[in-house]
C-alpha cells in the first residue's frame, strides 16, 4: 500500500514512498512528490532531476499550475529523499534502471485521474527520460518532453576522444565504485545557494557543494546511455531540448558562472538533439545556468516563456 505524507517542502507538496525491487545493496525506493493544489484530472507534468541533484524546484511547479498542469517530482532512487543509509548516491550500473519508477510514477498518475503525462527531464534525468520516452513511444498518453540542458554527452578531452571509451567500459566492469578524482567546490553549486553565491535553499547533503562522487560504473552507465541517445531514438511525442548559450569550464569563481553552463557542453546537446525523434525543437537560452529554471531571472524568465511558446504551439495547454 502507497500511503501520502507531508512533504519537506510543506503544503501543498506531499509524498509517497514507492518500493522497487532491490539491488545487490539492498532496500530500493524511489519518492513521487505532488502538489495537493493542481488540477485533480486532465493533463499532468512529471518532473525528474539530474545527477547530485533532487526536486526542490516550486517555482517550476507554479508555472506548471498555473498552466492548468497538475504537478508530480520524481526523486530517483538513491537521491534526495529517496537516499537510504546503506546506499551509494545516485549509484546505478544501468541507466534504464530508473524505468521501474518511471513506469510506476506514470501508472499512479493515470490512476489519479489524469489522460496524459508531460514529462520534464533535467541533465542526467533528460538522458533518462529520453531513453524512457523511446521505450514508450506506442502510449498516447506520453503528450510530450522537455529536456532542460540533457547529458547527452561526456566531457572528456579530445585525447580521449581520439582514445575511445573502452578503457572506460572496461574500468566501469571491473572496478564499478571506484571513484575518480575531483577538485575542490562545485562552481555550479556555487553559483546556486544561497549561501555562496546564489539565491536558492536547497539540502547541501542531498545537492553537495563539490558535487557527489562519482563512480566508474555510473560512468560507463552513462556512457552506454548515450551512446544509444547518438544513434538515434523514435521518440513519437514532441521535445523540446533547451540548453544555455553557452558553457564555461574554470576551477576558479568567477561571475560568469551565473550566466553560462559549467557542467555540459552546450554544443553537444545541440549536436545530438535532432536525433530524438521526428518532431524536435531547439532552444538556447542567453544567459541561462546549467538548470536553466535555476538561472538568473531575465534568463529564467526566458526559459519559461520558450516552454510555454513550445507548449502553445503543440496544443499542450488545457
Amino acid at each position: 500500500m502507497i500511503t501520502m505524507e507531508a512533504d519537506l517542502l510543506g503544503e501543498p507538496y506531499r509524498r509517497r514512498t514507492l518500493e522497487l525491487p532491490a539491488d545487490n545493496e539492498g532496500e530500493v525506493v524511489a519518492t513521487l512528490v505532488t502538489r495537493d493544489d493542481s488540477p485533480s484530472t486532465g493533463p499532468a507534468v512529471l518532473y525528474v532531476h539530474g545527477f547530485s541533484d533532487y526536486f526542490f524546484h516550486p517555482h517550476v511547479a507554479d508555472f506548471f499550475v498555473e498552466q492548468g498542469y497538475a504537478f508530480y517530482a520524481l526523486d530517483l532512487r538513491k537521491a534526495g529523499r529517496s537516499m537510504r543509509p546503506h546506499q551509494t548516491p545516485h549509484f546505478v550500473r544501468y541507466i534504464p534502471e530508473y524505468f521501474a519508477e518511471l513506469d510506476l510514477a506514470s501508472r499512479l498518475i493515470r490512476s489519479a485521474g489524469h489522460d496524459s503525462i508531460l514529462v520534464y527531464g533535467h541533465s542526467t534525468g533528460g538522458l533518462s527520460t529520453s531513453l524512457w520516452a523511446h521505450r514508450m513511444r506506442q502510449h498516447p498518453w506520453l503528450s510530450g518532453l522537455i529536456l532542460n540542458s540533457p547529458f547527452f554527452a561526456l566531457n572528456i578531452g579530445e585525447a580521449a576522444q581520439r582514445l575511445g571509451t573502452v578503457p572506460l567500459d572496461i574500468a566501469g566492469l571491473l572496478a564499478p565504485k571506484q571513484v575518480l578524482p575531483r577538485g575542490g567546490p562545485g562552481i555550479n553549486v556555487q553559483s546556486l545557494h544561497r549561501d555562496h553565491h546564489g539565491e536558492w535553499d536547497f539540502d547541501l547533503a542531498w545537492k553537495p557543494l563539490a558535487g557527489t562522487p562519482i563512480r566508474l560504473g555510473w560512468l560507463r552507465a552513462v556512457d552506454q546511455a548515450q551512446k544509444r541517445v547518438r544513434s538515434g531514438l523514435e521518440i513519437s511525442a514532441p521535445v523540446l531540448v533547451t540548453a544555455a548559450a553557452e558553457s564555461w569550464f574554470e576551477s576558479e569563481w568567477n561571475e560568469t558562472a551565473h550566466t553560462a553552463d559549467t557542467v555540459l557542453n552546450v554544443e553537444d546537446i545541440v549536436r545530438w538533439a535532432p536525433g530524438l525523434g521526428d518532431d524536435v525543437e531547439v532552444v538556447q537560452i542567453h544567459g541561462g545556468r546549467h538548470d536553466l529554471a535555476l538561472s538568473q531571472l531575465g534568463a529564467r524568465k526566458l526559459f519559461f516563456s520558450e516552454v510555454d511558446a513550445w507548449m502553445r504551439r503543440h496544443h499542450l495547454l488545457p
